[in-house]
Order: C-alpha cells, then structure tokens, then sequence
C-alpha cells in the first residue's frame, strides 16, 4: 500500500505544487509521509496549499487538514 498527499487550495480544489512534490510522490508508510509534511508544509503552505489529505492507495485516511501560517 502506498501512502501519498493530496494537496488542496483554499477553496478545496486538489493542486499540484511540483517543485516542492513530484506530481506522483508516494511514501511506503505513514510514519513516512507524516514526517514529510512535518519538515515541507512552510514551503507548502507559502506555495498555496491551504490544506492537505493522507490518502493510502487513493482512500482518504484524513483530512482535510489545514495549513497555517509558520510562526
């Protein structure tokens, strides 16, 4: 099973913000892809990525979970 961030605008829309992720990054686990949004959402969040989703193999495990300005 893969796990992978679903990337959504302030209005819910789904975006791509590529040159922080490839457009197809995926993470063998969630411990995985917790720990990369953890070190990347500033530079997320400064692209325009209001909230983001786990998904495992396409299934929403959470989210949307918002993004906030870093302090």
């Amino acid at each position: 099973m893969e796990w992978a961030w679903l990337l959504l605008d302030a209005d819910g829309a789904q975006i791509s913000a590529e040159h922080v992720m490839a457009a197809d990054q995926r993470f063998g686990s969630q411990s995985e892809a917790e720990t990369w949004i953890g070190e990347q959402w500033p530079g997320l969040f400064a692209s325009g990525v209001a909230a983001v989703c786990l998904q495992r193999s396409a299934r929403t495990v959470y989210g949307p979970m918002p993004l906030t300005a870093p302090p």
